[in-house]
């Protein structure tokens, strides 16, 4: 099954494992604030990135030492699912990030664990891995991390302005909410932030695609349309240059505009610049157009 752009996005993420203690715990927690479940009743992450089914057991022996109670095969079809149960690990995991889980769990962002750059870098690489997705570029520009715990996502919020520089964008769905970016350099910085360069660059150059199509269709358009300006005036040029021939009038009119009349009717599909180079001497292309003027505007008077 081909892999989608934001499979690749996350699979490029997953090249690279935290080393560092504070990091590995940070991208577990951003894990489990935007994974599916994780509360005194379990832990429950559901993933259709195969990349990240096979970091996800190093990460949380790393960070905690413990294993998960239920975990697919990676080779497995559809979406894994990995879960913990056990009320001990559960006990261990919720006291390192700073819950009670005897008490009603609100969860939120346990600041002391994001302290560092580096760990607020790596809470939000796992926040993404866990909740987060990111549209084809050739479709839309539409980057996303999705929680059901609303302080989480305004905590998370401050701390990816503070981090990235700029803020993302926030909305409610379905009981959720939704912290997103819509602009594909924003997108772009973003991924490029959270370790996925070739998918940042994917960005940059649909967009650079887009411009360059949009700036070739305005072109044509821009052409078209003047081509069907030039057939309209050579049709009126012709019309009117009939009417004088045949009202017996061309004749009479000054060498210059008979000389213009014979040109356009030996060249009927010509522009302007063309008909000029044609006449003998050759002209500039305002004279040219004065004198098909002229032609027009007499065989507008004569059938008055």
């Amino acid at each position: 099954m081909a892999i989608s752009f934001s499979g690749a996005a996350k699979a490029e993420i997953c090249r690279a494992i935290p080393q560092k203690q504070c990091c590995c715990l940070a991208q577990c927690f951003g894990i489990l604030l935007f994974c599916n479940s994780f509360g005194a009743d379990g832990i429950r992450i559901i993933t259709e990135s195969r990349e990240f089914a096979s970091i996800l057991p190093r990460l949380f022996k790393r960070a905690f030492n413990v294993n998960f109670d239920l975990f697919p095969s990676i080779e497995a079809p559809g979406k894994l699912v990995f879960q913990i149960n056990d009320p001990d690990k559960l006990t261990e995991i919720m006291t390192i990030f700073g819950f009670d889980p005897k008490d009603t769990l609100s969860l939120h962002v346990n600041l002391p664990v994001v302290e560092e750059d580096c760990c607020k870098t790596a809470f939000i690489r796992g926040a993404f891995l866990a909740g987060g997705s990111v549209t084809d570029p050739n479709k839309g520009y539409h980057l996303e991390i999705a929680t059901s715990h609303h302080s989480v996502s305004r905590e998370t919020f401050a701390l990816t302005q503070e981090i990235m520089g700029f803020p993302m964008k926030s909305a409610s769905r379905g009981g959720g909410q939704v912290l997103y970016l819509k602009q594909s350099e924003q997108i772009s910085d973003f991924l490029t932030f959270l370790g996925a360069p070739v998918a940042a660059m994917g960005i940059m150059e649909a967009r650079l695609e887009k411009e360059l199509n949009n700036k070739v269709n305005r072109r044509c358009n821009c052409d078209d349309a003047n081509t069907s300006k030039v057939v309209e005036a050579a049709q009126e040029q012709l019309s009117a240059i009939r009417t004088l021939r045949e009202l017996g009038l061309l004749e009479s009119l000054p060498q210059k505009l008979q000389q213009a009349a014979v040109a356009r009717e030996q060249h009927p599909e010509a522009s302007l610049t063309e008909l000029a180079a044609s006449i003998e001497p050759p002209i500039s292309k305002p004279a040219m157009n004065h004198r098909l003027k002229k032609l027009v505007e007499n065989a507008k008077e004569a059938v008055k």
